[in-house]
């Protein structure tokens, strides 16, 4: 197998915390507290910490992460602004805009909102049709110079723009949707990743929650569930935490360094995820839910 071989100058860790989802909580869950759930995952050797402007949530996460905030590699993006007039949960619409003007606008406002004189890893949430990503970037690659952003990223992006980006200025990270139930980023963008020296950010992980469904007291919906509910049995682990363990299985099979991103609104559930460090699939059962969850199966 090849080893990875990534450019980064961060430490990313080898699982990040998804925290699009956290928001205020009055619901008196422990459980679900926004601090008890980004200290969990830091008291359990998480590093990031990855949010957005889009996600509403940048003066949260401000917070949480204040009293620790050396501990954490502090990753946001910007690039896709809301059109609906609200500023929290899902958008109605939204566009992308990713101009040199704005790429400076929006981290002096993020910086503000999380409380910080850095981001660590700041994206560019999505390509833009418009814009030339050598435009974008070139102002990216400012704020670094300014000493406001440590390293920069892309996500939503093909592998040209991977390829042109890189170019302008090293991107340390890719964060696309990696699961067994989602692969396109195989076709593509993993190889580019993997010859620039690119670390790979997998987000959704379990598919936004569809491979945690698959380890339930029901019967399989189809021979994919099975085999993935199966495998989970064998090592007394819920379909979830197989799911991110085999993200985990993708580093050295590309040749790159391969972070899952699962998000929570639980401490407990962060647990759970970070323990899918450890689970060790050997090379049957990695073929069999490789090829059960193939695109072309």
């Amino acid at each position: 197998m090849n080893q990875p071989a990534t450019t980064s100058p961060l430490q990313l860790g080898r699982q990040g915390f998804g925290a699009m989802r956290l928001r205020e909580t009055e619901s008196g869950d422990p459980d679900r507290d926004p601090f008890r759930v980004v200290n969990t995952a830091l008291d359990e050797g998480v590093a990031m910490i990855d949010t957005a402007e889009l996600y509403g949530n940048e003066e949260l996460v401000g917070r949480t992460i204040a009293a620790r905030r050396d501990e954490v590699v502090l990753a946001s993006k910007f690039g896709v602004v809301r059109t609906d007039g609200r500023s929290d949960g899902p958008p109605d619409g939204f566009e992308v805009r990713a101009d040199a003007e704005q790429v400076q606008r929006s981290c002096e406002a993020s910086l503000r909102r999380l409380r910080t004189d850095r981001i660590d890893l700041y994206y560019l949430h999505h390509r833009s049709e418009t814009v030339p990503i050598e435009e974008t970037v070139g102002a990216m690659a400012d704020l670094v110079r300014q000493g406001k952003v440590r390293a920069i990223g892309l996500s939503n992006v093909t592998a040209e723009d991977l390829r042109r980006a890189h170019a302008v200025h090293p991107v340390a990270a890719l964060q696309e949707h990696w699961s067994l139930a989602e692969r396109t980023v195989e076709r593509d963008l993993v190889p580019a990743a993997a010859e620039l020296g690119v670390a790979l950010v997998a987000h959704s992980p379990t598919s936004h929650g569809v491979l945690h469904g698959a380890a339930g007291d029901a019967a399989p919906a189809d021979e994919r569930q099975g085999v993935l509910r199966e495998i989970a049995a064998a090592h007394g682990v819920s379909a979830g935490q197989l799911a991110i363990a085999w993200v985990h299985s993708r580093g050295p099979l590309h040749g790159l360094d391969v972070v899952p991103l699962p998000g929570t609104t639980r401490a407990s559930h962060v647990r759970a995820n970070v323990a899918a460090r450890e689970i060790v699939l050997g090379p049957e059962e990695l073929r069999r839910l490789t090829a059960a969850w193939s695109p072309t199966a």
